[in-house]
């Protein structure tokens, strides 16, 4: 369960940012500084996002989940930010631009385990009335508290 392995200090709520990299940098710096990713992490998530673009459209609403290969990961995490207003990403399969809202950031040790993990992400997120949630939110807790409804509903 995506929810289990959520932690108060890696939710960011009203984020501030105008573009990926902006993301990428602050997001992912944390989950280095965090010690939950390696020094080569925020340039491997720009690298990658340059080949494999991150964003999803869900009924309007925009998600991205940035992640990188295992070889920049030391632990698993996942942190999340809801944006205080809409960044545009290209979307995954398409290269469409995409406004997105909200951020789930992964670090992944396992590629198995990556792919159950995104699974999951992608189950919770299309559900755009939770999408609302966790974007309307100012509270980590709440965040958790959602997303753990949600799984607990499926």
């Amino acid at each position: 369960m995506v929810w289990e392995e959520l932690k108060k200090e890696l939710i960011f709520t009203d984020f501030d940012a105008k573009t990926p990299d902006d993301i990428f940098e602050v997001l992912g710096g944390e989950l280095v500084h965090a010690g939950y990713a390696k020094e080569s992490y925020v340039q491997a998530l720009k690298d990658r996002e340059e080949e494999f673009p991150t964003g999803l459209c869900v009924d309007g609403f925009g998600v991205a989940i940035p992640h990188t290969p295992e070889e920049h990961v030391n632990e698993v995490a996942t942190a999340i930010a809801a944006l205080s207003h809409p960044v545009t990403f290209l979307e995954m399969g398409t290269d469409d631009p995409v406004d997105v809202s909200l951020v789930f950031m992964l670090c992944v040790t396992d590629p198995q385990a990556h792919l159950e993990q995104l699974q999951q992400i992608v189950k919770i997120i299309q559900d755009k009335e939770v999408l609302k949630k966790l974007q309307g939110t100012s509270d980590q807790q709440a965040i958790i508290d959602i997303i753990k409804e949600k799984e607990q509903a499926l």
